[in-house]
């Protein structure tokens, strides 16, 4: 196994490397070798203020390539994946402690959570999550949320498998990512202040995973909890009360993911990130004007979906 000590020897050559044949991107230097700076502010400038590259997660006050090398280095990002993944192996190397810490500040205080983003950045160079933990979690919530479908639907045992896969791999995983590519390109495409920094996918993620966890808590908990007795029966305080818990969750999602790109000091005019908003509260009033009860429509989805053959056979 590559350890490492050996990724950052790898890089420090890679990096050497590259730098010789992309020196003109830097301009002109005058500077010699191992002399200093009369500016040392401009110290980015020249390319042999070359610096050693840490892999070491415990040592990030290790100086880095500089950024314009930095961006140009997709073996950087390759180790980021790496060391994401060996600690998703390993878990002990997950501090489960602080991702819990998260998902309690995601519910009370959001903005909260987003500071240690910044810290990261700050300490390890980078916005996204190093630490899958929370990943973890949120995988095992689904599971255990799913339970609560899986005896208001009367899901089989097998039913109750495809109900969990289709909520992991394509409401939560599947979703997150098509949301999370499209943000990230527009953030990357319109808003960015600076042109020597970008927008991490991985923190893109991040702020997906960030805010599907408050709707998980409402579309999978309190949901399936008060429907039978509740959302169920069909009367105009039936259908506010289920298409409230919807118009709650989905703009509590909104709003964590403005708060998310709110957060990057790199980002500009991210207001926009709240106009899906005015939808939101126009849908909102539009289902209740109808009298469209959104959560019996969700049920009879996911029973269908989980159960196709047993479908025709539930009252729901």
């Amino acid at each position: 196994m590559i350890t490492d000590v050996q990724l950052g020897i790898a890089a420090n050559i890679l990096g050497i490397g590259m730098l010789l044949l992309k020196k003109p991107l830097f301009g002109k230097c005058n500077h010699k070798p191992g002399a200093q700076l009369a500016n040392p502010e401009r110290r980015l400038e020249c390319p042999h203020q070359l610096t050693i590259i840490s892999f070491d997660t415990n040592r990030p006050e290790v100086a880095t390539l500089p950024r314009e090398l930095i961006l140009q280095l997709p073996f950087l990002t390759e180790a980021k994946l790496s060391r994401f993944a060996r600690r998703l192996i390993y878990v002990r190397q997950m501090d489960f402690e602080f991702a819990l810490w998260q998902m309690l500040y995601l519910l009370i205080q959001p903005s909260k959570v987003y500071r240690n983003f910044i810290y990261r950045k700050r300490t390890k160079d980078q916005f996204a999550r190093d630490d899958p933990a929370f990943l973890v979690l949120l995988a095992l919530s689904l599971v255990v949320t799913s339970i609560f479908y899986a005896v208001i639907l009367g899901l089989s045992t097998w039913g109750f498998i495809k109900f969990i896969l289709w909520v992991i791999f394509i409401d939560c995983f599947g979703v997150g990512i098509v949301i999370a590519t499209a943000l990230w390109w527009i953030s990357n495409r319109f808003m960015r202040k600076v042109k020597d920094q970008d927008v991490e996918w991985g923190y893109c993620f991040d702020v997906h995973l960030n805010a599907f966890f408050p709707m998980l808590i409402l579309l999978h908990v309190l949901l399936p909890i008060i429907f039978p007795t509740l959302i169920n029966p069909g009367n105009f305080f039936s259908i506010l009360l289920g298409n409230t818990v919807w118009f709650v969750a989905a703009a509590y999602y909104v709003y964590i993911t403005f708060l998310g790109y709110t957060a990057l000091p790199i980002l500009h005019k991210t207001q926009y990130f709240l106009f899906p908003m005015s939808f939101l509260f126009i849908f909102y009033v539009a289902t209740l004007t109808a009298g469209w009860n959104i959560s019996k429509t969700a049920m009879r989805y996911y029973n269908e979906r989980a159960e196709s053959h047993r479908f025709q056979h539930n009252g729901l």
